[in-house]
Order: C-alpha cells, then sequence, then structure tokens
C-alpha cells in the first residue's frame, strides 16, 4: 500500500491578504515559514520514503523545511503537482475574480479537465516509484482540492472545501484505486493561532 501524505504550503503575502496566486511564484512570508516548521515538527515521528513537490517557490520553500525534520529525504520537483493557472484572474482577490468574471468563463485559466489528466498522471508516477511506502507531497489548495475531488466523486474538494495553509491530508492506494484517509487536519497550528484558507 502507498500512502501519500499531502500538505499544502505555508502562508503567503498573498494568501493573506486572499489573492488567487496560480502560478505566481509568490515565496512563503514569515508566518508561512513558521507553519512550515510547525508541520515539520509534527511530522518529524513519521517514516518518509521520499518527498515531492511543486516547482513553484512556496511549495519548494514549505517541502525544504519539512524535510529538515523527518531526515533530508530524496526530494523531487514535479510539474504534475504545479497549481492550476488561474489565467487572468491570477492576482484578483475571489470578489474581484467574480465581479470581472461573473460567468466563470477566465482567459487563460487551466482547464478542470488538464488539471485532473496531470494529477493522475502524477499519482501514479508516485505510486510507481514508491510502491507500500509513505510519501510527503507539498503542493497547493487548489491543486489538492482536485485530488480530493477525483477521490471522492465532488463530494468535497474543488468548490467545497477550504483548505488550510500547511494542513494534513492522507490518501492511500493498492493498485489504481486511491481512498481519502483523512483531509484538511490542522492539529499541529491550534498552538499557533489564526490559520489562513485563501
Amino acid at each position: 500500500m502507498t500512502t501519500i501524505c499531502l500538505v499544502r504550503h505555508g502562508e503567503t503575502d498573498w494568501n493573506a491578504i486572499g489573492k488567487l496566486q496560480g502560478r505566481e511564484d509568490i515565496p512563503l512570508n514569515e508566518r508561512g515559514r513558521k507553519q512550515a516548521e510547525l508541520v515539520g515538527r509534527f511530522l518529524e515521528s513519521q517514516k518518509f520514503k521520499a518527498v515531492f513537490t511543486s516547482p513553484l517557490l512556496r511549495a519548494k520553500q514549505t517541502a525544504e523545511i519539512i524535510n529538515r525534520h523527518i531526515g533530508n529525504l530524496p526530494l523531487f520537483e514535479d510539474s504534475d503537482f504545479i497549481e492550476k493557472a488561474y489565467g487572468e484572474a491570477s492576482g484578483m482577490t475571489i470578489p474581484e475574480r467574480d465581479r470581472h468574471f461573473p460567468d466563470g468563463k477566465i482567459p487563460g485559466m487551466e482547464p478542470i479537465a488538464h488539471v485532473r489528466e496531470r494529477v493522475a498522471r502524477g499519482l501514479s508516477s508516485v505510486s510507481a516509484h514508491f510502491p507500500g511506502h509513505r510519501v510527503l507531497l507539498v503542493a497547493h489548495g487548489g491543486l489538492i482540492n482536485v485530488i480530493l475531488a477525483m477521490l471522492s466523486g465532488g463530494a468535497i474538494g474543488t468548490g467545497k472545501t477550504k483548505l488550510f495553509n500547511t494542513c494534513i491530508s492522507h490518501i492511500e492506494t493498492e493498485g489504481n484505486d486511491w481512498k481519502i484517509i483523512d483531509y484538511n487536519q490542522i492539529e499541529h497550528l491550534r498552538t499557533f493561532g489564526k490559520v489562513t484558507s485563501i
């Protein structure tokens, strides 16, 4: 059985003010770095075989901080797990996006079918390379919500679930069928105060 521990990246300045980031390469802010340290300490007693990360800076920084706590494991950047592109809505808040694009048609936005295709490819690759192991994957709210929606038949995830920065979700597979174990867990942040869900 292959288990993937999904972690959303820590907070950025854009998260703090509610801007959609998409492919914009925004670094962690001070709060985000602290969140990454907290999740790293929370996971340090668990055994992982490898770490995967989106190539965007906020995810890579989060993965690197966590990896220092879990044993400096092999770390792989995988573009299949990059955040979905928000096109012309990138940099807008959600109310701004809704005002500019009330019909939901956003020029340059990545089609959801394409996101699902690359997510499925990425998960299959992780499972094939690390069968029977636990793997850490640091990615993005939009991307993780696509995974949750795919595996839950739309019950949770995209359009329904607000994921907190550095929340933890677990999925596992035997073969090609993945299932959700838990999602949006933030126990490690309880002593840290307010959490951010944008």
